[in-house]
C-alpha cells in the first residue's frame, strides 16, 4: 500500500520553532512528529509513502533516510515549485500513487491522533466507494465544515456544511483519508482542494464514506493546540503503554522522560509535561502542561506552566513562564524574569520581564 503526508510550507503558525527546524522534524513527544506517523503506515503495511513539500526538504532527506530503512519503506519526496493545495500534490505524485490498483492513504502532516490505518483500509474495502474521510467528533460544529450523512445508506456522506449555523451533526474530515488511485483522475496539476472541489464530486457520485475515529484528535499546527495535543497524547500513552510514562515521588500525572534527562529530587514535574534528551531540571522547579525539548536548563526555583522550550536554551533562577509562552533555539533567560505568552526568536537573551503576549526578535 502507499500513502501520501501533506507537509506543504514553512510552518510560520509554530514558529520560532520551525525557524530552526521544518516542521515534520519538531519533536512531539520527543519524537519527530512526523515519525509518528511513518510508523503508524509502515505498521499497516504501507510500503511507499509520499511526502507532499515545498520547502526545505534537504533537510528533511537525511533524518528520513534512516526511518527509511528501519521501518522498511520507500520514502519519496514530491516537491512542489508552487503551493499546490491538499489535492494538487496527490496529482503531482500520481507516478507513486497509481503505480498498482491499492487504494492510498493520505494524511495532513499536522494531525496527531491513534491513527486508524489498518481498520480503515478494511472499512473502505468492505464498502465499495471511491473514498473515506476519517470523521471526528467535535464539541463545537459551527466552527468547522461538518459531515452530513444520506439517510438510507450508513456512513455514506450526503453533503458538508460549512460552519453550520443550525445543528446538522458534530462529524468534522479528521484530515485523513483513504482513496482509490481513480480519485487522481478527478483531480487537476493546479492549486487545488480536495475539500471543496474532488470531495464534492464524490459525494455527488454517491461513493464517499465517513469512518469514525475513536480516541483522541488534535491538529498540532500552533503552539497553543501543540501543547493541548501533548495532554492528548500523554493520555493515549497512559492507557495504551503506561511503561513508557515516568514514575517517582516528584512526578505528578502524565509525564514522559527522556532517559538522558537529569531531574533534581526536589522538582516536582507533571501533570501533562515532557522533558527531552540531556535536560537538566534544577532544585524546587515547578513544571506542569510544558514540553521542554533537548539540552535545555531550568534552573533552580522557576516555574514552567503551559510553555515550550526550545532546543539548547536556558532558564533562569527563579523565573515564571505561562501563558503558551515559546523559546526558540538556543534562548536564554536570565534570573526572575517572568514572560506571560511571549514568542521569543532563536539566540535570544531575555533580561526584562514580557507580561502580556508578544514576539520578542
Amino acid at each position: 500500500m502507499k500513502g501520501l503526508i501533506l507537509v506543504g510550507g514553512y510552518g510560520t503558525r509554530l514558529r520560532p520553532l520551525t525557524l530552526t527546524v521544518p516542521k515534520p522534524l519538531v519533536e512531539f513527544g520527543n519524537r519527530p512528529m512526523i515519525l509518528h506517523q511513518i510508523e503508524a503506515l509502515a505498521n499497516a503495511g504501507v510500503t511507499d509513502i509520499v511526502l507532499a513539500v515545498n520547502y526545505r526538504p534537504e533537510v528533511m532527506v537525511e533524518t528520513l533516510k534512516k526511518y527509511e530503512k528501519e521501518y522498511g519503506v520507500s520514502i519519496t519526496f514530491s516537491v512542489e515549485t508552487e503551493p499546490l493545495g491538499t489535492a494538487g500534490p496527490l496529482k503531482l505524485a500520481e507516478a507513486v500513487l497509481k503505480k498498482d490498483k491499492s487504494p492510498f492513504f493520505v494524511l495532513n502532516s499536522d494531525v496527531i491522533c491513534d491513527y486508524p490505518f489498518e481498520e480503515l483500509a478494511k472499512f473502505h474495502k468492505a464498502h465499495g466507494g471511491q473514498g473515506t474521510i476519517v470523521a471526528t467528533k467535535v464539541d463545537e460544529p459551527s466552527k468547522y465544515g461538518v459531515i452530513v450523512h444520506d439517510i438510507a445508506t450508513p456512513n455514506l456522506i450526503d453533503r458538508f456544511v460549512e460552519k453550520p449555523v443550525e445543528f446538522v451533526g458534530n462529524r468534522i474530515n479528521a484530515g485523513l483519508y483513504i482513496l482509490n488511485p481513480e480519485v487522481i483522475d478527478l483531480i487537476d496539476l493546479k492549486p487545488t482542494s480536495i475539500e471543496k472541489e474532488t470531495f464534492p464530486i464524490l459525494v455527488e457520485q454517491k461513493s464517499l464514506y465517513s469512518f469514525d475515529l475513536e480516541g483522541y484528535w488534535m491538529d498540532v499546527g500552533q503552539p497553543k493546540d501543540f501543547l493541548s495535543g501533548s495532554v492528548l497524547y500523554l493520555n493515549s500513552l497512559s492507557k495504551r503503554h503506561p511503561e513508557r510514562l515516568a514514575t517517582g515521588p516528584n512526578i505528578v500525572g502524565n509525564v514522559l522522560v527522556d532517559p538522558s534527562a537529569k531531574i533534581s529530587e526536589t522538582a516536582k514535574v507533571g501533570p501533562d509535561v515532557v522533558i527531552g534528551p540531556n535536560v537538566t531540571i534544577g532544585d524546587g522547579v515547578r513544571i506542569t502542561r510544558s514540553v521542554v525539548l533537548s539540552n535545555s536548563t531550568i534552573r533552580n526555583h522557576s516555574l514552567v506552566k503551559s510553555t515550550i522550550v526550545g532546543w539548547s536554551s536556558t532558564v533562569g533562577q527563579w523565573c515564571r513562564l505561562e501563558g503558551v509562552t515559546v523559546l526558540g533555539d538556543d534562548v536564554e533567560v536570565k534570573d526572575e524574569v517572568y514572560i506571560n505568552g511571549g514568542k521569543v526568536l532563536p539566540h535570544k537573551s531575555i533580561s526584562a520581564n514580557v507580561p502580556k503576549e508578544a514576539i520578542i526578535m
